[in-house]
């Protein structure tokens, strides 16, 4: 357990457990850090970006050769928070992990819970990626000029829906990008869902006017050509995807999104550098880094201590954020 100053509380629910487990069991060829039953946990909805992450990492470990059977599983719920108390709960297992990211700092800023990210054991920070602004195919806005006209004009009128709690990623790049287009972010609609899966039925819906989400989870759409994609959020084009950022179509905003994994506290030392040495041997290995270009991932692999230190420096910085925003 580290000691460090809570992040905010956290709430509980039942477990879901979506489907079987993800990969079977090996044919005993495995050589890498074995840790029989290890289950990942998800803390939001199945097509979101934490449950690709996982997903994406349990298959590409058994691909590697480096385990036998991870058990991927759901557990959705106030921004993360709810999979995150669970989490927290299960003191001392060495056989659970959870994907988590920049969306679980900021839902537990926002959530009324006596559970905190600081009670967890940090595991490694695995990828970074921008986030991606996106309509509806038949949507009227075909440039993000349009779009942010027409926001501009009544923002309430123009919802925005984001796959994370108010403090988290996509609530956070829609409240700087409107700042840098002379928004009022207190003006803005937004609207949280539960990941990126829900969030996409309501951008195909036409329930909000425009979503915001991470680039890895709506590539496919993107390409099949279900969503239109009007800009990205971070230092530089994405490879692949036909957008600017925003910071070149003049508005000034540069953020990006992370994703990592945690265990729950009370780990001994044997266990969390049991599945350091797992994590890493994953982020050596050709399948993962095949999947980070897949994606439009970038590689962020950061581990132990350092990443427990990320973690206190953007709970600190989600809190100025906020404040610098009124919010």
């Amino acid at each position: 357990m580290r000691l460090r100053t809570p992040l905010a509380v956290l709430g509980a629910a039942a477990l879901l457990l979506v489907g079987p487990p993800l990969l079977a069991a090996g044919d005993g060829s495995a050589t890498g850090t074995q840790i029989p039953g290890l289950r990942l946990m998800v803390p939001n909805s199945p097509g979101g970006g934490y449950d690709i992450t996982a997903r994406t990492a349990a298959r590409n470990a058994e691909d590697a050769g480096l385990t036998h059977n991870v058990e991927v599983f759901n557990l959705p719920g106030a921004g993360g928070t709810v999979g995150l108390a669970r989490l927290v709960s299960e003191h001392g297992n060495g056989r659970l992990a959870m994907s988590m990211g920049l969306g679980v700092v900021g839902a537990a800023r926002s959530n009324d819970s006596p559970r905190t990210l600081a009670d967890t054991t940090p595991i490694a920070r695995l990828t970074e990626e921008q986030d991606v602004v996106v309509v509806a195919a038949d949507s009227p806005y075909e440039t993000i000029d349009q779009l942010v006209a027409a926001w501009r004009k009544d923002p309430g009128k123009l919802p925005v829906g984001g796959g994370s709690s108010p403090g988290g990623p996509d609530h956070l790049a829609p409240m700087l990008m409107a700042r840098a287009a002379g928004i009022a972010p207190k003006d803005v609609n937004y609207i949280p869902f539960d990941g990126g899966g829900e969030l996409l039925a309501s951008i195909l819906g036409s329930k909000v006017a425009f979503g915001v989400s991470g680039v890895g989870e709506y590539q496919e759409q993107i390409r099949a050509g279900e969503l239109r994609l009007l800009a990205v959020t971070g230092p530089k084009r994405v490879s692949g995807l036909d957008a600017p950022t925003l910071r070149e179509s003049g508005y000034d905003v540069d953020f990006t999104n992370w994703r990592g994994i945690v265990a729950p506290p009370g780990l001994s030392d044997a266990e969390r550098d049991k599945l350091v040495r797992l994590v890493e041997e994953l982020h050596a290995s050709p399948q993962w880094r095949k999947s980070l270009k897949e994606n439009g991932w970038d590689d962020a692999f950061l581990t132990g201590d350092r990443f427990g230190a990320f973690l206190d420096a953007q709970d600190e910085r989600v809190v100025s954020v906020l404040k610098e925003l009124g919010l």
